[in-house]
Protein backbone atom coordinates (compact mmCIF):
# COMPACT_ATOMS: atom_id res chain seq x y z
CA UNK A 1 0.00 0.00 0.00
CA UNK A 2 1.54 3.41 -0.94
CA UNK A 3 2.80 5.60 1.89
CA UNK A 4 1.14 8.97 2.55
CA UNK A 5 2.99 11.89 0.98
CA UNK A 6 3.73 13.44 4.39
CA UNK A 7 5.41 10.23 5.55
CA UNK A 8 7.56 10.08 2.42
CA UNK A 9 8.75 13.65 2.95
CA UNK A 10 9.52 13.07 6.61
CA UNK A 11 11.53 9.89 6.04
CA UNK A 12 15.24 10.15 6.79
CA UNK A 13 17.45 8.11 4.48
CA UNK A 14 20.51 6.50 5.99
CA UNK A 15 23.88 7.64 4.46
CA UNK A 16 24.54 4.11 3.15
CA UNK A 17 21.20 4.06 1.35
CA UNK A 18 21.87 7.50 -0.15
CA UNK A 19 25.18 6.22 -1.53
CA UNK A 20 23.56 3.15 -3.08
CA UNK A 21 20.87 5.24 -4.73
CA UNK A 22 23.44 7.71 -6.07
CA UNK A 23 25.54 4.91 -7.58
CA UNK A 24 22.46 3.35 -9.15
CA UNK A 25 21.48 6.69 -10.68
CA UNK A 26 24.97 7.12 -12.16
CA UNK A 27 24.81 3.63 -13.63
CA UNK A 28 21.50 4.44 -15.26
CA UNK A 29 23.06 7.44 -17.01
CA UNK A 30 26.24 5.58 -18.11
CA UNK A 31 26.11 3.58 -21.37
CA UNK A 32 26.64 -0.12 -20.74
CA UNK A 33 28.97 -0.27 -23.77
CA UNK A 34 30.99 2.95 -24.13
CA UNK A 35 31.84 3.95 -27.70
CA UNK A 36 35.48 4.11 -28.73
CA UNK A 37 36.44 6.37 -31.63
CA UNK A 38 39.06 5.20 -34.13
CA UNK A 39 40.33 7.82 -36.57
CA UNK A 40 41.54 6.86 -40.04
CA UNK A 41 43.26 9.35 -42.32
CA UNK A 42 43.45 8.17 -45.92
CA UNK A 43 44.47 9.36 -49.36
CA UNK A 44 41.74 11.31 -51.18
CA UNK A 45 41.46 8.65 -53.88
CA UNK A 46 40.28 6.14 -51.26
CA UNK A 47 37.31 8.19 -50.10
CA UNK A 48 34.48 6.08 -51.53
CA UNK A 49 36.11 2.74 -50.71
CA UNK A 50 37.01 3.57 -47.12
CA UNK A 51 33.65 5.25 -46.48
CA UNK A 52 31.86 2.08 -47.62
CA UNK A 53 34.11 -0.11 -45.49
CA UNK A 54 33.51 2.10 -42.46
CA UNK A 55 29.76 1.63 -42.88
CA UNK A 56 30.20 -2.13 -43.00
CA UNK A 57 32.45 -2.04 -39.94
CA UNK A 58 29.90 -0.03 -37.99
CA UNK A 59 27.28 -2.75 -38.51
CA UNK A 60 29.59 -5.43 -37.12
CA UNK A 61 31.12 -3.26 -34.37
CA UNK A 62 28.40 -0.91 -33.07
CA UNK A 63 30.51 0.12 -30.09
CA UNK A 64 33.35 1.49 -32.22
CA UNK A 65 32.89 4.78 -34.05
CA UNK A 66 35.17 5.30 -37.05
CA UNK A 67 36.00 8.89 -37.95
CA UNK A 68 37.48 9.17 -41.45
CA UNK A 69 39.33 12.09 -43.01
CA UNK A 70 40.70 12.30 -46.55
CA UNK A 71 43.31 14.44 -48.25
CA UNK A 72 46.68 14.55 -49.94
CA UNK A 73 48.98 11.98 -48.34
CA UNK A 74 51.69 14.57 -47.76
CA UNK A 75 49.27 16.90 -46.00
CA UNK A 76 48.03 14.06 -43.78
CA UNK A 77 51.61 13.12 -42.96
CA UNK A 78 52.30 16.69 -41.81
CA UNK A 79 49.20 16.64 -39.63
CA UNK A 80 50.39 13.44 -37.96
CA UNK A 81 53.83 14.99 -37.44
CA UNK A 82 52.10 17.90 -35.72
CA UNK A 83 50.22 15.61 -33.36
CA UNK A 84 46.87 15.10 -35.10
CA UNK A 85 44.85 12.34 -33.36
CA UNK A 86 45.10 9.69 -36.09
CA UNK A 87 44.99 5.94 -35.38
CA UNK A 88 45.34 4.50 -38.90
CA UNK A 89 47.08 6.11 -41.87
CA UNK A 90 46.62 4.92 -45.46
CA UNK A 91 48.94 6.76 -47.81
CA UNK A 92 49.00 6.72 -51.61
CA UNK A 93 52.77 6.34 -51.61
CA UNK A 94 55.46 4.70 -49.50
CA UNK A 95 57.45 7.92 -49.19
CA UNK A 96 55.21 9.56 -46.60
CA UNK A 97 54.96 6.43 -44.45
CA UNK A 98 58.76 6.09 -44.67
CA UNK A 99 59.12 9.63 -43.30
CA UNK A 100 56.81 8.89 -40.37
CA UNK A 101 58.73 5.68 -39.70
CA UNK A 102 62.04 7.56 -39.53
CA UNK A 103 60.44 10.00 -37.09
CA UNK A 104 59.27 7.14 -34.87
CA UNK A 105 55.62 8.10 -35.26
CA UNK A 106 54.23 4.81 -36.62
CA UNK A 107 54.35 1.16 -35.66
CA UNK A 108 56.61 -0.28 -38.37
CA UNK A 109 55.47 -3.82 -37.58
CA UNK A 110 51.88 -2.93 -38.49
CA UNK A 111 52.73 -1.72 -42.01
CA UNK A 112 50.89 -3.60 -44.75
CA UNK A 113 50.21 -3.18 -48.47
CA UNK A 114 46.55 -2.18 -48.68
CA UNK A 115 45.89 -1.59 -52.39
CA UNK A 116 47.30 -0.55 -55.75
CA UNK A 117 46.12 1.66 -58.60
CA UNK A 118 46.79 2.73 -62.19
CA UNK A 119 47.81 6.23 -63.28
CA UNK A 120 45.81 7.63 -66.21
CA UNK A 121 45.58 10.71 -68.40
CA UNK A 122 42.08 12.18 -68.57
CA UNK A 123 40.34 14.84 -70.67
CA UNK A 124 36.86 16.39 -70.48
CA UNK A 125 34.28 13.96 -71.87
CA UNK A 126 33.21 16.43 -74.56
CA UNK A 127 36.74 17.62 -75.29
CA UNK A 128 37.75 18.24 -78.86
CA UNK A 129 41.45 18.42 -77.93
CA UNK A 130 43.57 15.88 -79.72
CA UNK A 131 45.05 14.26 -76.61
CA UNK A 132 45.58 10.56 -77.10
CA UNK A 133 48.64 9.97 -74.99
CA UNK A 134 50.98 11.53 -72.45
CA UNK A 135 53.31 12.70 -75.21
CA UNK A 136 50.58 14.98 -76.55
CA UNK A 137 50.77 17.10 -73.39
CA UNK A 138 53.84 18.83 -74.80
CA UNK A 139 51.88 20.01 -77.86
CA UNK A 140 51.18 23.79 -78.11
CA UNK A 141 47.52 22.83 -78.66
CA UNK A 142 47.35 21.75 -75.01
CA UNK A 143 47.33 24.94 -72.95
CA UNK A 144 46.69 23.78 -69.38
CA UNK A 145 47.36 20.47 -67.64
CA UNK A 146 46.19 19.71 -64.09
CA UNK A 147 48.53 17.69 -61.88
CA UNK A 148 48.89 17.21 -58.16
CA UNK A 149 51.65 19.11 -56.40
CA UNK A 150 54.38 16.46 -56.29
CA UNK A 151 55.66 17.44 -52.83
CA UNK A 152 52.42 16.43 -51.11
CA UNK A 153 50.22 14.65 -53.69
CA UNK A 154 51.43 11.16 -54.66
CA UNK A 155 49.49 11.26 -57.96
CA UNK A 156 51.52 14.35 -58.83
CA UNK A 157 54.70 12.58 -57.80
CA UNK A 158 53.91 9.63 -60.09
CA UNK A 159 52.91 12.04 -62.86
CA UNK A 160 56.23 13.84 -62.60
CA UNK A 161 58.04 10.52 -62.94
CA UNK A 162 56.09 9.73 -66.12
CA UNK A 163 56.74 13.13 -67.67
CA UNK A 164 60.44 12.98 -66.88
CA UNK A 165 60.66 9.47 -68.28
CA UNK A 166 59.08 10.72 -71.52
CA UNK A 167 61.32 13.78 -71.62
CA UNK A 168 58.50 16.32 -71.52
CA UNK A 169 58.55 17.40 -67.87
CA UNK A 170 59.77 20.94 -68.55
CA UNK A 171 57.32 21.51 -71.40
CA UNK A 172 54.39 20.41 -69.24
CA UNK A 173 55.58 22.35 -66.17
CA UNK A 174 55.17 25.58 -68.14
CA UNK A 175 51.45 24.91 -68.53
CA UNK A 176 50.75 23.00 -65.31
CA UNK A 177 47.92 23.85 -62.93
CA UNK A 178 48.85 22.36 -59.55
CA UNK A 179 46.19 20.86 -57.30
CA UNK A 180 46.13 20.16 -53.58
CA UNK A 181 44.90 16.58 -54.05
CA UNK A 182 43.99 14.19 -56.82
CA UNK A 183 40.25 14.90 -56.57
CA UNK A 184 40.92 18.57 -57.24
CA UNK A 185 42.68 17.53 -60.45
CA UNK A 186 39.55 15.61 -61.39
CA UNK A 187 37.38 18.66 -60.68
CA UNK A 188 39.49 20.92 -62.89
CA UNK A 189 39.06 18.51 -65.80
CA UNK A 190 35.35 18.02 -65.14
CA UNK A 191 34.74 21.75 -65.32
CA UNK A 192 36.80 22.15 -68.47
CA UNK A 193 39.22 24.51 -66.77
CA UNK A 194 42.14 22.51 -68.15
CA UNK A 195 42.68 20.48 -71.30
CA UNK A 196 43.87 17.37 -69.48
CA UNK A 197 44.80 16.00 -66.06
CA UNK A 198 46.60 13.08 -64.48
CA UNK A 199 44.73 11.03 -61.88
CA UNK A 200 44.17 7.41 -60.86
CA UNK A 201 41.95 5.04 -62.78
CA UNK A 202 39.62 4.70 -59.78
CA UNK A 203 39.00 8.46 -59.69
CA UNK A 204 37.43 8.33 -63.14
CA UNK A 205 34.79 5.89 -61.92
CA UNK A 206 33.33 8.69 -59.81
CA UNK A 207 32.67 10.96 -62.80
CA UNK A 208 30.80 10.90 -66.10
CA UNK A 209 32.28 14.20 -67.20
CA UNK A 210 35.74 12.92 -68.03
CA UNK A 211 37.19 10.15 -70.14
CA UNK A 212 40.48 8.29 -70.09
CA UNK A 213 42.81 9.22 -72.93
CA UNK A 214 45.63 6.85 -71.96
CA UNK A 215 47.14 4.78 -69.16
CA UNK A 216 50.67 5.61 -68.06
CA UNK A 217 53.17 2.95 -69.18
CA UNK A 218 54.11 1.03 -66.00
CA UNK A 219 57.81 1.32 -66.78
CA UNK A 220 57.65 5.13 -66.60
CA UNK A 221 56.84 5.40 -62.89
CA UNK A 222 57.07 3.62 -59.58
CA UNK A 223 54.17 1.26 -58.79
CA UNK A 224 51.14 3.04 -57.30
CA UNK A 225 50.83 1.53 -53.84
CA UNK A 226 48.77 2.32 -50.74
CA UNK A 227 50.56 1.30 -47.53
CA UNK A 228 48.51 1.07 -44.33
CA UNK A 229 50.13 1.67 -40.96
CA UNK A 230 49.10 2.21 -37.34
CA UNK A 231 50.15 5.49 -35.75
CA UNK A 232 52.07 5.16 -32.49
CA UNK A 233 50.92 6.25 -29.04
CA UNK A 234 47.18 6.15 -29.65
CA UNK A 235 44.75 5.68 -26.72
CA UNK A 236 42.91 2.68 -28.22
CA UNK A 237 45.57 0.51 -29.88
CA UNK A 238 43.57 -2.72 -29.75
CA UNK A 239 40.52 -1.17 -31.45
CA UNK A 240 42.76 0.43 -34.09
CA UNK A 241 44.45 -2.90 -34.75
CA UNK A 242 41.11 -4.69 -35.10
CA UNK A 243 39.85 -2.02 -37.51
CA UNK A 244 43.01 -2.28 -39.62
CA UNK A 245 42.62 -6.07 -39.75
CA UNK A 246 39.08 -5.62 -41.07
CA UNK A 247 40.27 -3.27 -43.82
CA UNK A 248 42.96 -5.75 -44.84
CA UNK A 249 40.62 -8.73 -44.68
CA UNK A 250 38.21 -10.31 -47.19
CA UNK A 251 35.59 -7.55 -46.93
CA UNK A 252 38.20 -4.91 -47.61
CA UNK A 253 39.59 -6.77 -50.60
CA UNK A 254 36.11 -7.24 -52.07
CA UNK A 255 35.23 -3.56 -51.81
CA UNK A 256 38.58 -2.43 -53.20
CA UNK A 257 38.41 -4.73 -56.23
CA UNK A 258 34.82 -3.76 -56.96
CA UNK A 259 35.87 -0.11 -56.95
CA UNK A 260 38.72 -0.69 -59.39
CA UNK A 261 41.73 -0.98 -57.10
CA UNK A 262 44.22 -3.81 -57.24
CA UNK A 263 44.88 -5.77 -54.06
CA UNK A 264 48.03 -7.53 -52.89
Amino acid sequence: MPLPAQQIVSMRLQPSLLFILAVAACRDRTPSNPTVTVTVAAAASLQEAVTELDSLYAVEHPNVAVRATFGASGAVRQQIEQGAPVDVFISASDRHVDALHRAGLVDARSRRAFAGNVLVLIVPAASGANVRGFGDLASPAVRRVAVGAAASVPAGEYAEQVLRSLGIAEAVAAKAVYAQNVRQVLSYVERGEVDAGIVYRTDVRASRRVRVAAEAPPATHAPVTYPLVLVSRRPHPEEARAYAAFLLGPRGREVLMRRGFTVP
